[in-house]
């Protein structure tokens, strides 16, 4: 314990003169109203965190001939231990990360402040005293808000999927480590995937028993294995549907997000790159999903892209449906 808290305040240290925006809360009574009503699916977030965390270490510093064997130890704790019982706060990603965060810390903030916006938006559906009316414009106001930090905020408009796919280092995380992939996908539908429960209903006993359906679809897909986890990057129009008609912004900085987590996996697998030019070259993609005029598409496009990816079942199906059936 003593050790990690000195990691977390050196990799704080280092950030000093770093601005910590992810603490600001767009203020609302709302705040925390998902963590006290659905603390189950709450803190499993927390969980994630870890995971995002840990992986990018460890394809960071860890040699390549012992990074397979490091990444299944991981997995093997993910899937049995952290997740089955994940944190009750959130996870000092910079004490489990202190060299990912060194060299990327621009993705560190902007990943931070697009979860805030993420969190928020669970608030928001989980507060029984807000209207619909109500939750859907405190929605676009957090957007609004989200989307003000332009300096660490992911655009609102659709980027092309080369950008994940096209590039001369992409596709490397995937194919060498499909397995954690798999899992990291898996942690994308779910963090879209809740939000569809609130919008198919108003009804607080309805949204609870959605909230519950979508959690068990994500252990299904986990217990089932790589045949059950999501095999193309879950896009938001098609697990989410409802959702993304209802705000296609937050969707869209949603995909814009899931993309770059992708990309950073990929760049840190190029061994043949130093720490700094892995930083620098996470520098430059981060500008250009920053950026809303380049290598972007229509929304038309972006609406049929999950189709043109194989549809929903690819992704591991969409929210709200019927649960996966496991075969043992």
């Amino acid at each position: 314990m003593r050790r990690a808290a000195g990691t977390a305040c050196a990799a704080l240290l280092g950030l000093a003169g770093v601005p910590l925006l992810a603490r600001f809360y767009y203020p609302g009574s709302f705040n925390w109203q998902f963590l006290a009503r659905y603390p189950e699916a709450a803190r499993l977030f927390n969980a994630f965190d870890y995971g995002h965390a840990t992986l990018y270490e460890h394809l960071l510093t860890t040699p390549p001939a012992r990074l397979s064997q490091a990444l299944d130890r991981e997995y093997h704790y993910l899937t049995t231990a952290l997740l089955r019982r994940p944190p009750r706060f959130r996870v000092a990603e910079v004490a489990i990360e202190p060299e990912y965060a060194r060299i990327a810390w621009q993705a560190k903030l902007m990943f931070d402040w697009a979860h805030v916006l993420h969190r928020q938006i669970y608030d928001v559906y989980a507060d029984p005293s807000l209207s619909v009316a109500h939750r859907d414009s405190l929605i676009e106001t957090l957007t609004d808000y989200y989307l003000s930090r332009s300096a660490h905020a992911f655009t609102a408009v659709p980027k092309s999927m080369a950008l994940m796919d096209g590039q001369w280092f992409s596709q490397r995380f995937r194919t060498a480590e499909g397995r954690f992939n798999g899992l990291i996908w898996a942690y994308h539908w779910l963090q879209v995937g809740l939000y569809e429960p609130f919008v198919a209903s108003s009804i607080p006993a309805e949204q609870r028993t959605g909230v519950d359906a979508t959690v068990a679809h994500f252990w299904a897909m986990l217990d089932g294995g790589t045949s059950q986890v999501p095999r193309v990057m879950p896009m938001t129009a098609a697990v989410a549907p409802r959702f993304s008609r209802q705000h296609p912004r937050v969707a869209v900085i949603f995909d814009n997000l899931h993309m770059m987590h992708d990309i950073i996996s990929d760049i840190l697998m190029v061994d043949t790159l130093s720490a700094r030019q892995k930083g620098r070259i996470i520098g430059e993609q981060l500008s250009e999903f920053r950026d809303p005029t380049r290598n972007v598409m229509t929304m038309d496009e972006w609406w049929s892209m999950g189709e043109m990816m194989g549809g929903a079942e690819m992704m591991g199906g969409q929210a709200g449906q019927r649960p996966l059936e496991i075969s043992v």
